[in-house]
């Protein structure tokens, strides 16, 4: 049985695997993704019953670019219909949707509907569901440090005030808990420039299962194995 009083407050998902899914059943890559967008809503939907705080889903990297064009195309729009279905559920449920990630290079329609969603779910104090688009640790840490230095050339911050506490002020994630677990799917075994700076004391979990397969049970498997687990954070 799941220990309610032990749910992980923040769950950070590397939905991976969705082009290998589609290969081994004969399938073009494009319909794992498909099947891969599709099994968000399950997920998020097990997340809300469960009482997690945060959930954390590492949809595109900044990295991703170098796909063929029609993959990309092809998830982007897919995305975008995922948003546009499911805004009204996700008021319904009293989930927020929030966006970690750059702006630069994703198509202007996904832009428009993120924010229209980021926008319209922006008061529910429910579940909060971390979108990860365009997203790279390297990268975000870059931009936390600019906005630090930025603040420190215009005097609106002294050097001795930066701290971790403060430098996580400027990561895309401000306001969000460090995850307590993270889940990576289909057997790899590496974060792939995915909060770096977040996973300091993270608990990892990798799984050979392919995202388009990974199911509520699943999850619930998942959080029982970290509730087995001491979280140590540095102690003896």
């Amino acid at each position: 049985m799941i220990e309610e009083k032990n749910i992980p407050a923040h769950i950070a998902i590397i939905m991976d695997g969705n082009g290998r899914w589609a290969k081994e059943r004969g399938l073009l890559r494009t319909e794992g993704h498909k099947k891969g967008i599709e099994r968000i809503k399950e997920i998020i939907k097990a997340a809300n019953d469960l009482g997690i705080k945060v959930l954390s889903l590492f949809c595109f990297s900044t990295e991703n670019w170098n796909r063929p064009k029609r993959e990309i195309d092809m998830l982007m729009r897919s995305l975008y219909n995922f948003l546009k279905k499911e805004l009204k559920d996700l008021n319904k449920k009293n989930i927020r949707l929030v966006w970690s990630g750059k702006e630069v290079f994703l198509p202007d329609y996904l832009v428009r509907e993120l924010k229209k969603a980021m926008n319209s779910t922006q008061s529910n104090t429910g579940l909060i569901i971390n979108l990860c688009l365009n997203y790279g640790g390297r990268v975000e840490i870059l931009d936390a440090a600019k906005g630090i230095a930025e603040k420190v050339s215009k005097g609106e911050m002294d050097i001795d005030e930066i701290s971790e506490e403060k430098f996580s002020d400027f990561l895309y994630t401000k306001r969000l808990p460090d995850p307590d677990l993270l889940i990576r799917t289909s057997g790899e075994l590496r974060i792939s420039n995915f909060f770096l700076w977040q996973i300091s004391y993270t608990e990892f979990l990798f799984l050979k299962k392919y995202w388009p397969d990974f199911t509520r049970t699943d999850l619930e498997e998942a959080i029982k194995a970290y509730q087995k687990r001491e979280r140590k954070f540095g102690r003896v």
